[in-house]
């Protein structure tokens, strides 16, 4: 009742709440479908999603909601992957599952698929671009059942939703935000991996990546992210010593003094106004730049990777940056 008023405030004068008969239509598909509605208050639904800028209000699950919250590590990548990358794929997501992570992919052909395979008997997640119902690709049609039977599967849309462009980049903020960490492993240098990769650093997760050859453009978004500050890892104990070195001491180990001089570092999006303050369409030098920024050097180089997929500053030979 209160929608159309708020809508009116946000100078949406045409609103229209969703009619109630629309409602129960989609509560009864889900139902055919096997699956049920988690909503945001829930205690099912996922903490570390929760916390993410426009966490999604529901989800669809076919599958056991646990796996959503237990230790779940990203591993993705390109679609069109080499025999190599899926080597890799397989052998990142099977060691991370023995090692008590779940394995959390979109169920995308290549990477995404091996990911998935390999980790079916630990349990693995996968997030749907369309509805709970509507597998894509339809080559994947048995692996989403296993995954339902031995994991989960996770939709925001409606069910009988196919599948549009438009689905897959919001499809990834919720990859990486259910997620300790993204590993990428095999990425173009746009794609819809670097997508996520920017999400997770949106989100403060953190961002691995395998390493590729320079001539080989599967491998050009993970040099990318290797050489703006995402952490370059070769196998699973990679990942799993990344994540524990990054846990908080325990309570017998004393805290370090507080210096009086510590000031709050920027969050995210400040640190990118500070940058697109000190650029112009003329080149600069990006040492010079985090230098005067007076920031880690991890911060300054995730904000400068996100502006740069966001296409809102571009990266010159030599190491300069300028405005796009």
């Amino acid at each position: 009742m209160a929608l159309p008023e708020i809508a009116a405030q946000a100078g949406l004068a045409e609103y229209q709440i969703c009619p109630e008969g629309v409602a129960a239509a989609e509560l009864a598909a889900g139902r055919r479908a096997g699956a049920r509605l988690i909503r945001f208050d829930s205690p099912d639904y996922p903490p570390a999603l929760r916390q993410i800028d426009g966490a999604p209000p529901i989800l669809w699950l076919r599958g056991d909601p646990a796996f959503l919250s237990l230790a779940p590590i990203a591993v993705i990548g390109a679609r069109n992957a080499s025999s190599l990358g899926l080597r890799m794929a397989r052998g990142m997501a099977a060691a991370l599952g023995e090692a008590g992570q779940t394995v959390v992919a979109g169920l995308a052909r290549g990477i995404d698929t091996a990911a998935h395979n390999a980790a079916l008997q630990t349990g693995t997640v996968a997030v749907m671009a369309g509805g709970i119902d509507v597998i894509y690709p339809s080559e994947n049609i048995v692996l989403a059942a296993q995954i339902a039977e031995r994991g989960a599967l996770v939709s925001e849309q409606p069910p009988g939703t196919e599948p549009q462009a438009r689905h897959f980049p919001t499809r990834n903020r919720i990859i990486s935000g259910l997620s300790q960490a993204v590993v990428v492993i095999e990425a173009a240098h746009r794609s819809g991996s670097l997508i996520t990769a920017r999400n997770a650093l949106d989100q403060g997760r953190e961002v691995m990546a395998v390493p590729g050859h320079p001539m080989d453009a599967r491998a050009a978004g993970c040099n990318m992210l290797i050489r703006d500050g995402a952490l370059l890892v070769r196998s699973a104990a990679d990942v799993v010593a990344a994540l524990q070195a990054d846990l908080p001491a325990g309570p017998e180990a004393p805290s370090p003094p507080e210096s009086p001089r510590a000031l709050p570092s920027p969050d995210g999006g400040e640190i990118e106004s500070l940058i697109l303050a000190r650029l112009s369409p003329s080149p600069t030098e990006e040492n010079d730049l985090i230098r005067d920024l007076a920031l880690p050097t991890q911060h300054a180089s995730a904000a400068i990777l996100s502006l740069e997929l966001q296409g809102r500053l571009t990266r010159m030979p030599g190491g300069r940056l300028a405005l796009a």
